[in-house]
This record gives C-alpha cells, sequence and structure tokens, in this order.
C-alpha cells in the first residue's frame, strides 16, 4: 500500500534506545496521517511505551529524527512536545492524586485574575464544559484519589482535549474501563478524527484495534514487524506478529473441578456498598465475577480479604466459621487477592522480586527473628522458574518488569504463602496477548490443584472463556449467576445493567 506525503503529520525515522542492559528500540521508523487513528501494538517489553515517551519528550533517543508537519523537532522535555499539539494519556496515569478533578485537568495552566490569583469560576466552568463533552458525570471538587480508575481515565482524556492537541497518544485507555465506557471513549475518539485530530492507540485488547484503527504497527523486541492497514490485517496474523509464535486458541482447555466446599460468603453487607451478598467457591472451580466499574466486585474482593470490615455477614472456609479483621487474618486463613492496580495496592515497585514474592510470608519463614537467607532465595528461585518470570536476577527491582511479569510476581507471593482461595481482580489488565495467554494457564493450573479462585473481569470474553460459573454484580448486589453452556455477552451486560427481563 502506498505511502501519500501530503497528509502525514508525524515521522519518526530511525529511533534507537537503550537502556543499561537493554536495548529498547533499534532503528524504528513510524509515521502517522492526519486524522487517522494508528495502533502501536506489541507485547509487554516490546518498546511501545518508549518510543511514545520519546514522541511526548520524556525520553531522548540515543539516535534518530523527529518531524512534525515536515519540520523537524526535537523535544527536550513533554512541555515542548505540549507547546507544538502532542498530548499523551499514559497506562498508569499521570494525576495528582490529592488535587482535585479541576485542578488536575487545568493544572499549570489554570485561569488567572489579573491580580495574578487563580479563577475558580472560570476553572470549572471549563472543566464542566470538558466532561459535559465527554458526556461525563464527575464531582469536580472531589480528589482524585476518592475516583475509580475509569473515572480517572476520562479524567485523563479531558485534560489531553483542554490542550487542543492535534495528536494525541492514548496508552492502553480502555484497560479500566466497562463496554458501556469503552463505546463512549470509541465515539470521542471518532470525534476526534472528524475534527481532524490524529490519534496514536496502544492497546493489548486485540478486538479493540480492529473496531477503531485505521492502520496498525507491530513492535517486536524494539523493532517493527509490519505496518498494515487494518483492512489487510487479521487476528491470527496480528497475534503471531506480536508474539512470534501461533497461539492454539485464545483461552486454554478447562478440566473438571471438586465439588467440595472451599470459600462461603453469608449475608456479607457493607453500608452503601455490598448488599447481602452469598457466594460460594468450590474447591478446583474457577467463578468468574461480572458487573460494572463500581458495581461492588472489588469492595467484595476486600472485603473478604479484611481490608473492608462488613457490618453484617459470615465467611466459612472449608465449612468452618473464620473471622477476617484484616488482610493478615485472611492471609492466615489461606486466602490471597491479587488486587486490581498491581502498581498501587498488588507490590512496592522499589523493591526486588525477592523481597515482595516472600512479603505477605515472613512469618512463616522467620526464624528467631530472621528470614534465612538460602531458604527465601530457594523459594523464590522456584517459584520464579514455575511462573517463568522473565528477570535477570531475584533481586531485580519489581518496576522494571513488564506488567505481564509484574502480575505473575503478584500471583508467587500467594502460591508461597499456600493459599487455598485465591482472588483475582483483572488479572490481565494491560499485559500483552501472550502473557494473557500465559495467566490464563497458571489460573487453570492453580484451579487444577483444588485452589477456588474468583475471578473479577471487567474483559467478558475472559470470563466466558475461563469460568466454571459466573456471577453478575450490580449496584453492590449480586444479581444473577449463569452457567457457561447459557452464558453470553449480551445476557451479562443485560444483568449488569438492569435491562434483563427480571428486574
Amino acid at each position: 500500500m502506498g505511502r501519500e506525503t501530503d497528509d502525514i503529520i508525524l515521522e519518526m525515522k530511525h529511533i534507537s534506545k537503550s537502556f543499561p542492559g537493554v536495548q529498547a528500540l533499534e532503528k524504528v521508523a513510524f509515521y502517522c496521517k492526519k486524522g487517522e487513528v494508528k495502533a502501536l501494538v506489541g507485547e509487554n517489553g516490546a518498546g511501545k511505551s518508549t518510543l511514545m515517551k520519546i514522541l511526548a519528550g520524556v525520553y531522548q533517543p540515543d539516535e534518530g529524527e523527529i518531524f512534525l508537519k515536515r519540520e523537524k523537532v526535537q523535544f527536550n522535555n513533554p512541555h515542548d512536545a505540549q507547546k507544538v499539539g502532542i498530548s499523551i494519556i499514559y497506562q498508569e496515569g499521570s494525576l495528582l492524586p490529592y488535587l482535585n478533578v479541576a485542578e488536575n485537568i487545568f493544572l499549570g495552566r489554570e485561569p488567572r485574575k489579573r491580580l495574578g490569583f487563580i479563577d475558580s469560576s472560570t476553572l470549572y466552568r471549563k472543566t464542566q464544559e470538558l466532561l459535559d463533552e465527554l458526556s461525563v458525570e464527575i464531582d469536580l471538587t472531589a480528589p482524585v484519589y476518592d475516583l475509580s480508575l475509569a473515572q480517572r481515565q476520562m479524567i485523563e482524556i479531558a485534560k489531553a482535549l483542554s490542550l487542543n492537541a492535534e495528536l494525541i497518544i492514548m496508552d492502553e485507555p480502555s484497560a479500566a474501563l466497562t463496554t458501556q465506557e469503552l463505546d463512549r471513549l470509541f465515539q470521542i475518539i471518532h470525534s476526534l478524527k472528524d475534527h481532524g485530530v490524529t490519534v496514536i492507540y496502544i492497546s493489548h485488547r486485540i478486538e479493540e484495534i480492529f473496531h477503531i484503527a485505521d492502520r496498525v504497527t507491530v513492535l517486536k523486541d524494539g523493532k517493527v514487524v509490519s505496518t498494515t492497514s487494518i483492512e489487510e490485517m487479521n487476528e491470527e496474523i496480528l497475534i503471531r506478529q506480536m508474539v512470534g509464535r501461533d497461539m492454539d486458541g485464545r483461552f486454554p482447555s478447562k478440566g473438571e473441578f471438586e465439588k467440595k466446599k472451599g470459600l462461603s460468603v453469608v449475608g456479607l453487607s457493607c453500608q452503601g456498598v455490598l448488599h447481602d451478598i452469598n457466594l460460594e467457591l468450590r474447591k478446583g472451580e474457577i467463578v468468574g465475577l461480572a458487573g460494572l466499574v463500581g458495581s461492588g466486585r472489588t469492595e467484595l474482593a476486600k472485603a473478604i480479604f479484611g481490608v473492608i470490615r462488613p457490618d453484617k455477614g459470615a465467611i466459612y472456609l472449608n465449612g468452618r466459621k473464620i473471622k477476617i479483621k484484616s488482610p493478615r487474618d485472611a492471609i492466615d486463613n489461606g486466602i490471597g487477592l491479587v488486587t486490581e492496580d498491581r502498581k498501587r495496592e498488588g507490590l512496592i515497585l522499589g523493591l526486588s522480586v525477592k523481597k515482595n514474592t516472600t512479603l505477605p510470608s515472613l512469618d512463616r519463614l522467620t526464624r528467631m527473628g530472621l528470614v534465612p537467607e538460602k531458604r527465601e532465595r530457594e523459594m523464590v528461585k522456584k517459584i520464579v522458574q514455575e511462573l517463568d518470570i522473565r528477570t535477570p536476577s531475584i533481586d531485580r527491582q519489581v518496576e522494571y518488569l513488564s506488567g505481564g511479569n509484574q502480575q505473575k510476581v503478584s500471583l508467587a507471593k500467594w502460591l508461597i504463602t499456600e493459599s487455598d482461595v485465591i482472588i483475582f481482580d483483572e488479572p490481565t489488565r494491560g499485559i500483552d496477548v501472550g502473557a494473557k495467554f500465559e495467566i490464563y494457564n497458571l489460573v487453570l493450573n492453580l484451579a487444577g490443584r483444588g485452589k477456588a479462585i474468583l475471578m473479577i473481569s471487567s474483559e467478558l470474553p475472559e470470563i466466558l472463556g475461563l469460568s466454571d460459573r459466573i456471577l453478575v454484580m450490580r449496584e453492590g448486589k449480586m444479581v444473577g449467576e449463569l452457567l457457561p453452556q447459557d452464558a453470553t455477552e449480551e445476557k451479562i451486560i443485560s444483568l449488569a445493567t438492569g435491562l434483563d427481563k427480571g428486574s
């Protein structure tokens, strides 16, 4: 397919970048046309985020050139990129948690009065106009730490729009969004295209690429594999180019499970959050938990794990009533939680793989007030090998691992505690298709070993592909149970939104 030069807004030529011990990018060529959606895909660690951070002025390339509207540019910092109309929405988010919505959106660009004081009325009016454009209802005065991941993502998009950017980079913008929110995001992207804005769209959700993109560039190991019109690409070829091998199906085959009681929740309630929840997990069973963001799924996980104290209700393990007043109680009873936000809640990024992995087990490992170094290292090396955690050393800081390997470390710590019940909250959020398949295999392997699994996911194909039973929550209540053979995405969405006939 020919490449017309008259409508090219961005061209990156021969971009290379290395970090200590890692060649992140090698002579990468990447270009975009005005008013198109250009997808950028690849496994975790392929170089996508590094390339975009170079474009956004966060990193400087070791070699290569960037041209914007045919003029050579150099960005020494993110402000340089913003000044010429480039905005980036980061996967990790760039909002300040203790500032409110309006303050975050216009941070450093606050409207001022004549004497230099912030014009609060104009600040909130402009913020409301942006959120109205996105059809988002959020309290403008709410601190960001009080908001859900989906709400934060919408604020990031509003912030990009406030900059009047001509080129917007969206790094995993849909990772925390529900189906309805994702539809709204796509509407926003189509509107941006209509106004001549170029969007670079990074996502691990393959189906999104075919829904929204005009063209797609595949990166692998820091090199460009291909750049193709979406009409000339299909899912099988795209996955093969990303992972370098054929995938035998999107989901591994499930085995049979025992019917012995594992975890039972009876009448669990938390004022304003959870209402009379009843739940049973059997040993070797994977129960999928679906629902919209804000439906109470994560709150239920945290209540079981002792992060949230319920007002009433009981929890039984193996038929025995247990008291969970804190996460320590949950861990001591063999319950593990792989959190939704692994970077803020599941891991201590500045600590090593070894220290993160053994953290919940220190009480059990300690002998006379000390943790035997040799025993600790042997345990961690064994679990790293078992889960195929790709790290140069168990002493490597977790922040330097890819998203998929960070997720495996989150899981590894619960395997070392020998947890009998493991709750996965969005287990594959923000990781690539190859790493997803590995996580699926790990979840199924755990079930095969008799672990009781509760899997919360906003990705309905994931729920349908892995679950032995599917539960649906809405507004803090359990509103439905489906068997895989009876379940469809439409039925789940209908229950989750209250559009089912019985609601």
